[in-house]
């Protein structure tokens, strides 16, 4: 078995935690994804197998496309309904007016501070690890694409965007900056993964057919 399938990760399991069910399963241990989705986060998770693992990192580099529900209420410790909150009172209420206009400032290569509680490397340990030890440490901003981000629905404090980005961007990370810019909280409480690249939610395995997977559900990558 060599190729690509296309799962929609359900809530609560990590990237990790499908591979591992999916080793399990096939009995194939040359099985990787390209991309993590945060157990908080649903949607297209790219699942290489055998020969195929070798497109891991091409796949990686393809664009990605997000729903993300973010909440202006306040922020987090992890910039997700994870963390503890640290609730705002918000001056002044934002228009959709105001959101349209800050937005405008996240479009194109922007620079983006990932979240401490991430797996990205600090001196060879994922940075939660540092944070649960209790070390201190900074992480240092790199420059990311964002090609579109359109607000889907606003009903205050819960705003609804669809975002289209590059490798490497943080839809966590968008929130709290969103929020930043607006003068209110800002964090996310729900992400799903629709696409990356040409490969759409609606073409993925749903987790609980993984039992029933065959060989002509693997895409070629040849």
């Amino acid at each position: 078995m060599n190729g690509l399938l296309i799962i929609n990760k359900p809530l609560t399991y990590s990237s990790m935690d499908i591979i591992r069910i999916l080793r399990r399963l096939t009995g194939i241990k040359k099985i990787g994804h390209a991309g993590t989705l945060d157990p908080l986060a649903t949607g297209v998770l790219l699942v290489c197998i055998g020969k195929a693992t070798k497109k891991i990192e091409s796949l990686m580099d393809t664009n990605k496309e997000y729903i993300a529900e973010l909440n202006l209420n306040a922020f987090s410790e992890t910039d997700d309904a994870e963390g503890k909150l640290t609730l705002v009172e918000a001056i002044k209420i934002p228009t959709l007016q105001d959101i349209t206009e800050v937005i405008k400032n996240f479009i194109g290569d922007i620079s983006q501070i990932p979240p401490k509680y991430s797996a990205i490397k600090i001196q060879g340990q994922p940075a939660y690890k540092k944070v649960l030890r209790g070390e201190t440490f900074e992480i240092q901003p790199r420059i990311i694409k964002i090609y579109n981000i359109e607000i889907l629905s606003y009903n205050w404090p819960i705003l609804k965007i669809k975002v289209n980005c590059g490798r490497g961007t943080y839809i966590r990370t968008l929130a709290r900056d969103i929020g930043n810019k607006l003068n209110t909280g800002g964090y996310l409480t729900g992400l799903i993964r629709t696409a990356v690249g040409d490969y759409t939610i609606d073409k993925s395995i749903d987790f609980n057919m993984l039992c029933l997977i065959k060989e002509s559900d693997i895409i070629s990558l040849d």
